[in-house]
């Protein structure tokens, strides 16, 4: 179990290093002026300019520009934004709270009522109530989550006045702690919630549906319901035997812990990283998006590695692959 722990780690370092290297690259050999909003309409000389990308180092080459990057980023600095003047570190500091607030109570309702509703479908199987909640989870993932969300918002926002458009919180309202700020931020999260829960809990109860129907034509199943266990005994005998494919899709969903979506994010205004990232793109700002991208690298890579973690946990042979 060591060995296989230190190889995974070294895998999962060495993955980091390649996508590090990779998004510093291709971000800055995107199309775009990251000076830009900087300068907006007014003219600007070229001394100006050129004053400008030597601040932010832009008038190196690439390659010194990603050995000045990786120093800095060994004394774990990110830089300063371009377009806000800001750390970033400060800046991921501030918006972090934000997306893992959304991204976890997706996760929660997405691996709880949603790993509940494809159990439900998988015992009845090919049933009325299957297809139809096959069918609505079918639609709901083909749905684009942008697309959702902007209906979700023209019906319960603009037009029936329910919930709040955008935001975090009432921007009216004074941030005491108290349980009328606590729930101001419920009532603003609900929208964002549903879009992206919509979207994935879809996912969810696909794959789970699936992985239990096979289960539940495995011979140790059949034996259970032989020697006469309950149907809820037999359900969690199988269920034990499909959660392979969910650990995988945990790995995978982990990410929103950290962006929620970005799409989302934008539609309402939410202030998490996912809208950050999305300014980012927008104005070219070259450290907020490396900042950014790095953490979700970091989270993707982290959800891989411990979905590994829990395959040979539960299965032992896997350590031996």
């Amino acid at each position: 179990m060591t060995r296989w722990l230190v190889r995974r780690i070294a895998q999962a370092l060495v993955t980091l290093l390649i996508v590090s290297v990779l998004l510093f690259f291709i971000i800055r050999l995107t199309p775009g002026d990251p000076l830009s909003r900087l300068t907006g309409d007014r003219p600007i000389s070229p001394a100006a300019v050129a004053q400008l990308k030597h601040l932010y180092g832009l008038d190196q080459p690439l390659l010194v520009q990603f050995s000045a990057w990786v120093r800095a980023l060994a004394h774990g600095d990110l830089g300063v934004s371009i377009a806000q003047g800001r750390d970033v570190t400060t800046l991921l500091a501030e918006r972090l709270p934000a997306s893992l607030l959304l991204g976890g109570v997706v996760l929660l309702l997405n691996f709880t009522v949603g790993l509940a509703f494809g159990v439900w479908q998988a015992k009845r199987h090919n049933q009325l109530p299957d297809r139809v909640l096959g069918a609505i989870s079918l639609t709901a993932y083909a749905t684009p989550s942008f697309l959702l969300g902007l209906l979700l918002a023209g019906l319960l926002s603009v037009h029936w006045h329910i919930f709040p458009p955008c935001c975090l919180r009432d921007p009216l309202a004074t941030d005491d702690g108290s349980l009328a700020g606590a729930l101001d931020v419920l009532h603003h999260l609900v929208l964002p919630v549903a879009t992206l829960s919509i979207v994935s809990m879809a996912a969810t109860m696909r794959q789970q549906r699936g992985a239990m129907i096979e289960a539940l034509k495995l011979d140790c199943v059949r034996t259970a319901r032989a020697k006469g266990l309950t149907s809820g005994a037999v359900t969690w005998h199988a269920w034990r035997n499909a959660l392979f494919p969910v650990l995988t899709l945990f790995g995978l969903w982990l990410p929103l812990l950290v962006t929620g979506s970005v799409f989302v994010e934008s539609v309402f205004a939410w202030p998490g990283l996912g809208l950050l990232a999305y300014d980012a793109i927008s104005g070219r700002d070259y450290p907020v998006l490396m900042g950014t991208s790095l953490l979700v690298a970091l989270v993707v890579v982290l959800g891989g590695f411990l979905t590994d973690l829990a395959y040979a946990t539960l299965d032992p042979r896997v350590r031996y692959r």
